[in-house]
């Protein structure tokens, strides 16, 4: 049984048809990343499997859980699936525990003494312990996606999709949340990722999938796709890549 399963997965918005038929499974422990130019349906795609967005058509199961049939308990499912978007979204008013804490207590109903306990461990496995009672402006951007990332990780997902978590990000900080994206790789963590950074892509994922105007265009280990890709617009892609420099 999959991790998670989409199925013949389609969304518009008005006229404009942004997944048109995506067909994707992972595996438990499995990291899949998926590359492609703005506008492919990366975004989307991540959105509809957290049921921040409605489907048109098709079907999304976790371990076998049909999570958009009608009527499901969308919060009990979202405890299960932690997402983390490319903005930050912390709340300012509160400091960094409150703010790792805030869903463990109110989602998952934790007493405080347990809520905290668990995110301070991940604060200090993330190098973050310092920064407890510091507010997010007083962090780097840096810090401010890795306390997201614990934050997602409190509430103990079973899958966590990650959103371009490094494109807000000045280029010296990108490197110190790819390695905590790593780490959790290395612990096992099922992980489904939009990214445009190629080379962390072709590092750390099992399987690279390559999104082209709502499609899955090309999907295949990463050395394939990124050294052997088939399609001509994969070709042409990862071309534009090269000569930015990005691969």
């Amino acid at each position: 049984m999959s991790a998670i399963a989409l199925e013949g997965v389609r969304k518009s918005f008005g006229t404009h048809e942004v997944l048109r038929g995506i067909d994707l499974g992972l595996e438990e422990h499995e990291v899949v990343c998926l590359i492609g130019a703005s506008g492919s349906g990366k975004s989307t795609l991540l959105r509809c499997v957290n049921l921040l967005e409605p489907l048109d058509a098709g079907r999304i199961l976790l371990h076998g859980e049909e999570i958009t049939r009608r009527g499901v308990d969308v919060n009990r499912i979202r405890q299960r699936i932690g997402i983390v978007f490319q903005a930050f979204n912390l709340f300012p008013h509160m400091t960094v525990l409150r703010n790792v804490t805030l869903g463990p207590r109110n989602a998952l109903k934790l007493p405080r003494e347990e809520a905290e306990g668990r995110a301070l461990h991940l604060l200090e496995r993330f190098g973050l312990a310092d920064k407890r009672n510091d507010y997010p402006d007083r962090l780097s951007g840096g810090q401010q996606q890795r306390v997201a990332i614990v934050r997602a990780l409190a509430m103990r997902p079973e899958l966590m999709l990650l959103d371009e978590v490094t494109s807000a990000l000045d280029p010296e900080l990108v490197g110190e949340v790819l390695e905590v994206i790593r780490e959790l790789a290395d612990g096992g963590m099922t992980m489904l990722i939009a990214t445009h950074e190629m080379s962390f892509a072709r590092d750390i994922a099992n399987r690279v999938c390559f999104l082209d105007a709502g499609r899955i265009l090309e999907e295949g280990p990463p050395n394939e796709i990124f050294q052997h890709p088939h399609e001509p617009r994969t070709r042409q892609f990862l071309e534009r890549i090269i000569q930015a420099g990005r691969l």
